[in-house]
């Protein structure tokens, strides 16, 4: 017999017409697996009655958890409030959409059983449109540059990890998170197993390609200084560019003498150097902002409301 609690946690974010039908199919696939259960669903600020939506099947089943954010702070920072309210000896993230299957949690379940304190979902056929699979791309290098992701692990929102593994991660003070870098900052043994992967049924996915540049930047900017390492980079070799074109000048004017001064190479050097100068200090503008919001006591997220 399992007598361990497991939570599923759920952002919601315009889901009122499809929430209903995922509770339901993950207190039945729980009932089915004999399980223990809690679903923690957290609206991130839905412009739609989805809130309505998950007070009312908080108060319907016992099971259930809902809390309601002030404004929409991203699914990362919901996931992240979900993982403080859960009280499960596991936690498992999945969509509000029905892309990550109820049913195939089991397969997480099993997985983790096996030793490991982190197992992701890995789809065998991922049902996402093409721009969302370029930005998994882009997005799953810069994990294994920043985070040391092993090369054969596949990251995925739909995932299970131990409660000591959610504590870590609770414990660690940063105003924009970002789960995945987390959770392999934060665990030891990870693994993937297979899982089904569905088309969404009912409306639009809420991951646009702005979405997912603001998670890339989110990356960057908070857990890497690569894009400092990259403008030392360009400046170096800015700076041995200038070099080598003053000393052209230089010999220029000592073997072969000037005329008048060049107008034109003037302005195109100060428009080179001071468009570079612009965007280094804007990038470092970035930094200095994140870090302010890093070292102030301010929550990332603020509660509205929670049903029982």
């Amino acid at each position: 017999m399992d007598n361990n609690l497991y939570s599923a946690i759920i952002p919601v974010y315009n889901s009122e017409k499809i929430v209903a039908e995922t509770v339901r199919q993950t207190l039945k696939a729980f009932e089915q697996f004999d399980k223990k259960c809690e679903i923690v669903l957290i609206n991130d600020g839905s412009k739609d009655k989805s809130w309505a939506a998950i007070k009312a099947l908080a108060q319907k089943h016992p099971e259930v958890v809902a809390i309601n954010l002030l404004k929409n702070y991203g699914q990362h920072t919901a996931v992240l409030c979900g993982c403080k309210y859960a009280k499960g000896d596991y936690l498992i993230t999945l969509d509000d959409d029905l892309q990550n299957p109820p049913s195939e949690i089991i397969h997480l379940i099993n997985k983790i059983h096996e030793g490991y304190d982190l197992v992701f979902a890995k789809f065998r056929t991922k049902k996402h449109k093409s721009y969302r699979k370029l930005g998994t791309k882009v997005i799953n290098y810069l994990n294994e540059k920043v985070f040391n992701k092993p090369e054969d692990i596949t990251l995925t929102n739909f995932r299970i990890f131990t409660r000591d593994v959610a504590q870590r991660i609770i414990s660690h003070r940063t105003y924009h998170p970002y789960i995945p870098g987390l959770l392999l900052m934060y665990s030891s043994a990870i693994a993937n197993v297979y899982t089904e992967h569905e088309s969404r049924s009912v409306g639009q996915s809420n991951y646009s390609a702005y979405k997912i540049i603001k998670l890339v930047a989110r990356l960057l900017f908070n857990y890497s200084s690569y894009p400092l390492k990259l403008l030392t980079s360009i400046g170096i070799i800015m700076a041995l560019i200038g070099f080598m074109i003053g000393l052209f000048y230089m010999f220029k004017a000592f073997f072969v003498g000037t005329v008048v001064p060049g107008w034109t190479t003037l302005i195109v050097l100060l428009s080179f150097f001071n468009g570079f100068t612009i965007i280094m200090i804007g990038i470092l503008g970035e930094y200095i902002t994140r870090m302010m919001s890093q070292i102030s006591t301010q929550q990332s997220y603020q509660i509205k409301e929670i049903a029982r």
